[in-house]
C-alpha cells in the first residue's frame, strides 16, 4: 500500500540517500588510487582490485536482491545492507594493508548490491501506482548523478584530507539512512521464508556473473585472451551463464525469476538498460581520462566540469516524472535523450588540444539533459508491467544490466583506444619524414628554438626529435579519444529502434490490467 504525506517523503529521502552511498562509492575510489598505492606500497595492478572486487561483488548480488528481499523481508534486507555497508566503510578507512582493503571493498560491494535495487523497489511501492514515473525520477537522481559526482567528491576530499576519508564520509550518512529505514519503512512479508534455497543457482550465478565482470574489468590490462586466467574466466562465464539459466528455468524456487521476461517491455528493457549503462559509465570513463592525460586537468577540475551536467540532470528529473504522469510516451522522451547523448558525443569528438573548460560546458549540459530523458523513461518502460514480488526481481535484473553495460562500455572503449591509437600513430608517422616540407619547417623551428636557449646543434636535434615524438603521441591520443566518443554516440543512436518494441500506453505508469 502506498504511503502518504510526510512519511512518503521521508522514505523517499531515505532510499535515495542509501542508494547514493553505493553509487558514489562505485567511482569515488578511482581518484584515490594513486594515493592509496603510495600509502600502502602496492603496484597499480594490485590497487586496481579495489574497484574490480567491489564491482564483481556488486554485480553478483544485484540479480539476487529481489529473492533476498522476498525471503528475509525487504525492510530487513535493506536495513542490514545499510548497516553492513556503513560498518565496512569504517573498516576500509582503517585498513593497514592492501589485502585488508580489498577484502573490505568486496564485502562493501556485496552490501551495496542490496541497496540500489531494494531502494528502487521500496520507492516504487511507497508511491501511488499512477506516480511511479515521479518515483523513478527521484530514484534516478542518485543512479545518474552518483557516478558523475563521485570523482568530484573524491577529488575534493583528497585535496583537503587523505584517502581514508573517502570511506569515513559514508558513516554519518549510513547512520541517518539506517535510523530512517528502521523508523519509517514499512515491513514486508517474508514470502520466501521456509522455502528451499537454490544453492546451485547461487553458485552458478556467482561463477557466471563474477567471471564476466572480472573479464571486463581486467581484460584490457591483462591483454585479454593472451592471459590464461582471463581465457579461463571467459569460458567459465559462458558455461556458467548457460547452466544458470537452465537451472533457474527448471527449479521450483529460483534465485532469479526469469519468467518475468515474458513481459515484452521488460525483456526489451534489459537491452536498453545495457545501452544506458554503456553510455553513462563509458562517457564518465573517457572524459576524465581525456581531460587529465591530454589537457593536464586535475581530478578536482575534471569533477567540477562534470558538476553542471549533473545539476542539470537533478533539475530535469522531476519534470520528466511529471511529463510521464501526464501521459507523454516514454519512448518519445527516451528518443530525444538518445539524440541528445549523440550530440554530446559529436561535440566532444571535435575537441582539440587547445580546448578549455568553456568548450565543455554546453556538451556536458546536453549530456545531463539526455541522461534525465533516458534514465526515467527507460526504467519506467522496463517495469511498467511488473507487480508485487516481480518488482524486486525486475529492479535487480534491470540494475545488473545497467552495471554490466557500464563494464562492457569501459572495456570496449579501452580496447578501442588501444587499437585505434596504433592505427592513428602509423598514419601520423607517414608524415614525419624529411620529404615533408611541413615537418621540416616545424622540426627546424624547434631546433632553432632550442639553440636560442643555449643548446648545441647536436643536443637541439635530439630535443627537437623528442618534442616531435611528444606532438605525435598527443595528436594520436586526441584522434583516438575522438573515435571513442563517436562509437559511444553511434551505439546510443542505433539503439533508438529498440524503444518502439516496447508497449505504448496512455499512461506508462498504470499497469496493464487497469485499462
Amino acid at each position: 500500500m502506498a504511503e502518504v504525506g510526510l512519511k512518503k517523503w521521508i522514505i523517499t529521502f531515505t532510499v535515495i540517500t542509501a542508494s547514493l552511498l553505493e553509487l558514489i562509492d562505485t567511482t569515488i575510489v578511482n581518484v584515490a588510487i594513486p594515493q592509496i598505492q603510495g600509502n600502502l606500497g602496492a603496484t597499480l595492478e594490485d590497487v586496481a582490485w579495489l574497484s574490480t572486487g567491489y564491482a564483481v561483488a556488486n554485480v553478483i548480488v544485484l540479480p539476487m536482491s529481489g529473492w533476498l528481499g522476498n525471503r528475509f523481508g525487504r525492510k530487513n534486507y535493506f536495513l542490514t545492507s545499510i548497516i553492513v555497508f556503513t560498518l565496512v566503510s569504517f573498516l576500509c578507512g582503517n585498513a593497514t594493508s592492501l589485502g585488508e582493503l580489498v577484502l573490505f571493498r568486496i564485502i562493501q560491494g556485496l552490501a551495496g548490491g542490496g541497496l540500489i535495487s531494494t531502494a528502487q523497489a521500496i520507492l516504487i511501492e511507497t508511491w501511488p501506482r499512477e506516480d511511479v514515473g515521479i518515483a523513478t525520477a527521484l530514484f534516478g537522481l542518485g543512479a545518474v548523478v552518483g557516478p558523475t559526482v563521485g570523482p568530484t567528491i573524491g577529488g575534493y576530499i583528497l585535496d583537503v584530507s587523505s584517502w581514508p576519508w573517502i570511506f569515513y564520509v559514508n558513516i554519518p550518512v549510513g547512520i541517518v539512512a539506517a535510523y530512517c529505514t528502521y523508523t519509517f519503512v514499512r515491513a514486508t512479508p517474508k514470502e520466501g521464508q521456509g522455502q528451499p534455497v537454490d544453492w546451485w543457482g547461487i553458485a552458478l550465478l556467482a561463477v557466471a556473473v563474477g567471471s564476466l565482470q572480472t573479464v571486463l574489468e581486467k581484460g584490457e590490462s591483462e591483454d585479454w585472451f593472451a592471459t590464461p586466467y582471463i581465457t579461463a574466466l571467459a569460458v567459465a562465464s559462458v558455461f556458467g551463464l548457460l547452466l544458470f539459466i537452465w537451472r533457474e528455468m527448471s527449479t521450483d524456487h529460483p534465485i532469479v525469476n526469469f519468467k518475468i521476461m515474458r513481459h515484452r517491455s521488460f525483456a526489451v528493457g534489459m537491452f536498453t538498460s545495457f545501452v544506458l549503462g554503456f553510455g553513462l559509465y563509458g562517457s564518465v570513463f573517457v572524459f576524465p581520462v581525456f581531460c587529465q592525460n591530454l589537457l593536464g586537468f586535475s581530478a578536482l577540475q575534471t569533477g567540477e566540469l562534470l558538476f553542471p551536467g549533473g545539476l542539470c540532470t537533478i533539475i530535469m528529473m522531476p519534470f520528466i516524472g511529471i511529463m510521464l504522469k501526464k501521459g507523454i510516451p516514454a519512448q518519445f522522451m527516451a528518443t530525444f535523450g538518445m539524440i541528445a547523448f549523440f550530440i554530446f558525443c559529436w561535440m566532444l569528438s571535435n575537441s582539440t588540444l587547445q580546448s578549455g573548460t568553456g568548450d565543455f560546458f554546453l556538451p556536458l549540459v546536453i549530456r545531463g539533459i539526455g541522461m534525465a530523458l533516458l534514465f526515467v523513461p527507460l526504467t519506467t518502460l522496463a517495469i511498467q508491467d511488473l507487480k508485487g514480488a516481480e518488482i524486486g526481481q525486475g529492479s535487480g535484473l534491470n540494475n545488473m544490466m545497467r552495471q554490466l553495460g557500464g563494464s562492457f562500455g569501459i572495456a570496449a572503449l579501452t580496447t578501442l583506444i588501444h587499437i585505434r591509437s596504433g592505427l592513428h600513430r602509423s598514419n601520423l608517422l607517414t608524415n614525419v619524414n624529411e620529404y615533408n616540407p611541413a615537418f621540416l619547417e616545424r622540426f627546424n623551428t624547434l631546433i632553432k628554438g632550442f639553440m636560442a636557449k643555449g643548446q648545441s646543434l647536436f643536443e637541439a636535434k635530439i630535443m627537437a626529435t623528442k618534442a616531435m615524438e611528444g606532438i605525435v603521441t598527443r595528436q594520436t591520443m586526441l584522434l583516438t579519444y575522438d573515435d571513442a566518443y563517436w562509437v559511444a554516440g553511434l551505439i546510443m543512436l542505433f539503439s533508438i529502434p529498440l524503444l518502439y518494441l516496447q508497449k505504448f500506453k496512455k499512461n506508462a505508469n498504470i499497469p496493464a490490467d487497469v485499462h
